[in-house]
């Protein structure tokens, strides 16, 4: 293991395992995928035209259940992956129906992601932290827009722009060779 690994907490390197275990799957090619055979690597797979509507726009990624599999493992790639997940848990945040859940929701948010040395403490400015934090007092389904808007903008401007021109991504919009030979 390199030096700069081995100075990462195990978690970190537990979680990047892992989506590379999940990714390898995901982009596994096997020779039966390319003759008309249904088995389990392509039903993981994504097509290659629907990985090519990815490219259309940010949103039409993150509405993808492969793409996002792809972009969150892109992102655990390269250590970012606490921006998709805080962008998730903010969508399931809103998405609470019980105003009693609310409360303790938004504190585990804030906890994981928001607070000064949060161990998934995501890129903010401290104008935004302040606001989420003040919106806390009294939560509502609006409490982190303001952050999660923040963090949409910095992927679609940064991370999402890296993750089109990556070799993940290229892997899954080219066609894949034939190399077998027929006699």
């Amino acid at each position: 293991m390199c030096k700069g690994l081995a100075s990462l907490p195990s978690t970190c390197l537990e979680r990047a395992k892992e989506f590379k275990a999940r990714l390898g799957i995901f982009l596994q090619k096997t020779e039966f995928s390319h003759h008309g055979s249904s088995n389990k690597a392509d039903k993981l797979r994504p097509t290659q035209e629907e990985a090519l509507k990815w490219k259309e726009s940010f949103e039409k990624l993150l509405e993808s259940k492969h793409g996002l599999c792809a972009f969150r493992a892109f992102l655990v790639s390269e250590f970012s992956e606490e921006n998709i997940a805080f962008y998730l848990a903010c969508e399931d945040y809103r998405n609470t129906k019980s105003t009693a859940k609310l409360e303790a929701k938004a504190k585990k948010i804030y906890e994981e992601y928001i607070k000064s040395d949060a161990p998934r403490e995501v890129n903010i400015d401290h104008e935004t932290r302040q606001i989420t934090k003040d919106n806390l007092e009294h939560p509502t389904l609006a409490s982190f827009d303001l952050a999660q808007n923040k963090i949409y903008t910095l992927m679609e401007k940064d991370s999402y722009q890296r993750f089109l021109r990556s070799s993940l991504y290229q892997d899954l919009t080219t066609k894949p060779s034939n190399t077998k030979l027929h006699t």
